[in-house]
């Protein structure tokens, strides 16, 4: 079973950075296309990033395109998100996801996801 976990959130001033981390084990990490998403308080989950397995192809929420910047490292099993220039709006848990059919970046039908890492940003 594959397992996901996610590091890296903290408080940040508006128009500071982060970085979030994901690390996978349990399964073939390259096989996979993995995701970030969100959720702020009293709203739903959303998509916010995505890339295939090998890391040509990436998606991004309108939001954060031009802000935020995923990556992979397959030799680590792990998946990172940048946050730059962040915004109040964009404080929300923050989760990682993999996807089985990895070719794609997808934007939804996750299968494994991980608990979570909180990003707050401040004024």
């Amino acid at each position: 079973q594959v397992q996901l976990v996610e590091s890296g959130g903290g408080l940040v001033q508006a128009g500071g950075s982060l970085t979030l981390s994901c690390t996978a084990s349990g399964g073939t990490f390259r096989n996979y296309a993995m995701g970030w998403f969100r959720q702020a308080p009293g709203k739903e989950r959303e998509f916010v990033a995505s890339i295939n397995w090998n890391g040509v192809s990436a998606n991004y929420r309108d939001s954060v395109e031009g802000r935020f910047t995923i990556s992979r490292d397959n030799a680590k099993s792990m998946v990172y998100l940048q946050l730059n220039s962040l915004k109040l709006e964009d404080t929300a848990v923050y989760y990682c996801a993999g996807h089985r059919r990895g070719a794609v970046a997808h934007t939804t039908g996750y299968d494994f996801w991980g608990q979570g890492t909180q990003v707050t940003v401040s004024s």
